[in-house]
């Protein structure tokens, strides 16, 4: 494998450090800048939703550009974007970085299978791929508990800090690693994008992947608080539970991945959707108890990021089907429909935690993830239909 990947994995190591590293950051950001835990979570969601309009709207801008100059133009926003946190002096400010990071999240998304893939011969290109979204496990398993460690003992403006350092070196890997030359793909317009959204089906699939995806993120925005307030566990303990937090998705996505192989998408996200409302609602008791707290965080990461596979899987399967001029459209779109979750998910907590408590979330995120499983059954249902009609 090419040195040119690693820059790569290691940008994707960055991004996906910053994008859920606030998690465990929510109370010491809140108390140091004296919002309420609702207005530090919109940090979240306005991330995401930066991220879910970059995917789409840059890209499709950029499309026409050189790769190598779109992938070290949006690792120097990136850079710049977490230096402006790092320097952020008030929320509002904090704010605006954080939504001018998400874009650049977005477009690294969007055009790092393109660039991966262009780095290999064609029988390594999924190898390629896998690579580099390694960077996003790892960032989940290390990145995040130690940036969380950071943020409790250093302040949680030294976690950007070294957030863009990671982006800078990565930016330096790629200016010197990845080539010039790489293949241009045709240039996704928003038209063609538009053409996607107007597809039912793919809209059924963005919709169990927002509701599905999103309803974790209604607990999970608040879990810090939830440890600290409920279970009873000093700040200093948030980012060694992050880290079990991070093992437990890291064999959770491998495992999602081998079930959809072997069910096939739909039979999987059935399984995946009815055990992460299940440990969900059962959180909602087990968080005022250290030790069943744990456990239960520890199960709910192995189910949490599961689903990713599988619906990543199924929106390209449909794609093929439905609308097969615009297949890689259409699974961007998809990955800006997890981040439309993540930011609804993360909004909704806010409202529930404002006039209720805080494991509240726990099993109202349960019942998102209900209609996600039923929206599900019902795509599962269309599917057996066509094929019933030889469609």
């Amino acid at each position: 494998m090419p040195l040119a990947l690693l820059a790569l994995t290691l940008s994707a190591f960055a991004i996906g450090t910053t994008e859920f590293v606030i998690v465990g950051l929510v109370p010491t950001i809140a108390q140091d800048l004296g919002v309420s835990l609702p207005s530090a979570g919109l940090l979240i969601s306005l991330y995401a939703l930066g991220v879910a309009i970059g995917a789409p709207v840059l890209t499709a801008l950029t499309g026409r550009w050189n790769r190598k100059t779109v992938l070290l133009s949006i690792m120097a926003l990136f850079v710049l974007g977490n230096l402006l946190a790092w320097m952020a002096p008030g929320y509002s400010s904090l704010m605006s970085a954080r939504i001018l990071t998400g874009l650049a999240h977005g477009v690294f998304f969007s055009i790092g299978s393109t660039i991966a893939t262009g780095l290999v011969s064609k029988d390594k290109e999924a190898s390629a791929i896998a690579i580099m979204f390694t960077g996003l496990t790892v960032a989940l398993v290390t990145g995040v508990p130690l940036g969380t460690w950071i943020g409790q003992h250093f302040g949680w403006r030294a976690t950007f800090l070294v957030v863009s350092l990671l982006g800078a070196l990565a930016l330096i890997g790629s200016a010197l690693l990845v080539p010039g030359n790489l293949k241009q793909p045709a240039a996704a317009t928003v038209s063609q994008q538009l053409a996607v959204l107007k597809e039912p089906r793919l809209l059924l699939v963005y919709a169990m992947t927002a509701v599905g995806y999103g309803g974790t993120f209604v607990a999970f925005t608040y879990l810090a608080p939830i440890l600290q307030q409920v279970s009873g566990f000093e700040p200093s303990a948030i980012g060694l539970i992050m880290l079990v937090y991070g093992v437990s998705v890291a064999v959770g996505n491998i495992w999602g991945g081998r079930l959809a192989d072997r069910l096939g998408p739909i039979a999987a996200l059935k399984i995946i959707f009815a055990a992460l409302a299940l440990v969900l609602l059962v959180f909602t008791f087990s968080a005022a108890n250290p030790i069943t707290a744990v456990l239960t965080v520890l199960i709910w990461g192995g189910f949490a990021f599961g689903n990713v596979p599988g619906l990543q899987v199924y929106v390209v399967q449909l794609a093929e089907k439905y609308a097969p001029q615009a297949v890689d459209v259409a699974a961007g779109l998809n990955i800006a429909a997890f981040n439309v979750g993540i930011a609804l998910g993360s909004l909704i907590g806010g409202v529930i935690i404002a006039d209720m408590a805080l494991t509240d979330t726990a099993w109202i995120g349960a019942l998102i993830v209900l209609l996600a499983l039923l929206l599900t059954r019902w795509s599962g249902a269309l599917d057996a239909r066509a094929a019933a009609a030889g469609v």
